[in-house]
């Protein structure tokens, strides 16, 4: 079975994903990405890399479509010349295969399966939508820019995007979701169950509890701190961790020897380095950049005794459970709806709650008892429920589906 993923880029995490896939018995994974990704298509500062890739990758020429969203060229050349039986494709690209007649019914007659992989948490139940998206200001970028609600325009707008939603939900052949409201949001724009198949997400799970282990072996990266707090990821303005500096000056007051790593680069460094200094809390808070060497990565892990997300992020959850932290975050992107437990192997605080964050993170560093107890739960969750097996088998499922068990692949 030839299987063909369709990204807007390559970034670092999913590597390991396909990789893995590649290596199934009878499956081959390919993959089409723009040859020149924009960070409006794939968001500033996220880590694209080929190193590792073990799976053939196609380079394409994106172009602006009469709908305004970006498509390839000479994709039809492509598919005859490789034959997918697949094609697993998220948005814009999928309206392309979906939208254009030509395009789609070629498919149709190679009997070649299109699967819509989705992040559902953003996108509205049908019945709900146009009131969810004037709550939210319309559909906001990364840097949190709201739109104002300007009547007619406005409404027609996100009107064609619910209907555009509807259409290619019921043209494709099957969804791959990773969190279960998928089955409910879907449900509401018509999707049957069946066609619905759950991956969760998680990293290369095996692969890092090797680095683990690897890791106890070695010198630790920074001195022994019980009150050390680590935040993962871009330094985005909806990652918010701003808010988590603030709040982290306010438990300084209360943990003298409290301390804060922020690992992670984007276009908000300038700013967060700033307000650290701005909040005399230069010595002890650590920038390190970016870090996707699990090796080092591994090590702050290690180090730290509090995993704290303040806004939206993801798989750095799943990381920070398999070296046995408890996490603390509100709303992320799904990821967190089946991970987290509160009270369980974290603690959940309020959307956009300042005060919240501090009153749970202060009521763990108190609890030394409690932490270590949620660590042993996260690595729990994420050893017998939530890995890199998991999604595989999500995958393979949806395959099995669409092909009717033509190839009857097992994972």
């Amino acid at each position: 079975m030839k299987v063909l993923f369709v990204f807007n880029g390559i970034p670092h995490y999913y590597i390991p994903i396909l990789n893995r896939l590649n290596a199934i018995s009878d499956m081959e994974i390919q993959l089409i990405i723009p040859s020149e990704t924009s960070k409006k298509s794939i968001g500033e500062g996220v880590h694209q890399t080929m190193e590792g890739v073990k799976f053939k990758i196609h380079q394409l020429q994106e172009y602006k479509t009469i709908y305004g969203k970006a498509f390839f060229k000479r994709i039809i050349p492509l598919l005859l010349k490789e034959k997918p039986e697949i094609i697993v494709c998220g948005w814009p690209h999928i309206l392309g295969f979906t939208f254009n007649p030509f395009i789609f019914f070629s498919l149709k007659r190679k009997k070649i399966k299109l699967i819509n992989k989705i992040i559902p948490y953003n996108i509205p139940l049908r019945h709900k939508a146009l009131k969810f998206y004037k709550e939210k200001g319309g559909a906001l970028n990364e840097e949190m820019k709201e739109k104002s609600w300007n009547g007619i325009l406005f409404k027609i707008k996100y009107t064609a995007l619910t209907l555009a939603y509807k259409i290619y939900f019921n043209l494709v052949d099957a969804h791959v979701n990773y969190v279960e409201e998928a089955f409910e949001i879907l449900g509401s724009y018509g999707v049957p169950k069946n066609k619905i198949f759950i991956t969760y997400n998680s990293p290369d799970t095996d692969f890092i509890f090797a680095t683990k282990e690897k890791i106890k072996k070695l010198p630790p990266i920074l001195s022994p701190n019980k009150y050390r707090l680590l935040h993962v990821g871009r330094l985005v303005k909806w990652k918010k961790v701003d808010m988590l500096i603030h709040v982290f000056k306010r438990l300084k007051e209360q943990f003298s020897e409290a301390e804060l790593v922020i690992i992670g680069s984007g276009p908000e460094e300038k700013n967060l380095t700033q307000l650290v200094k701005d909040l005399n809390l230069e010595n002890s808070t650590l920038f390190t950049g970016s870090i996707y060497d699990m090796d080092i990565l591994g090590k702050y892990y290690t180090a730290s005794t509090i995993y704290v997300l303040a806004g939206v992020g993801g798989l750095s959850i799943n990381e920070a459970m398999c070296f046995e932290k408890p996490i603390v975050c509100s709303e992320c992107d799904g990821t967190e709806k089946k991970l987290v437990r509160d009270g369980v192997n974290g603690k959940i605080f309020k959307n956009d709650d300042a005060e919240d964050l501090y009153q749970q993170l202060h009521y763990l560093l108190k609890n030394e008892e409690l932490i270590k107890t949620m660590g042993e739960h996260s690595l729990n969750i994420i050893q017998n429920e939530i890995n890199i097996h998991t999604i595989l088998k999500g995958y393979v499922s949806a395959f099995n589906y669409v092909t009717k068990n033509r190839y009857k692949l097992e994972y």
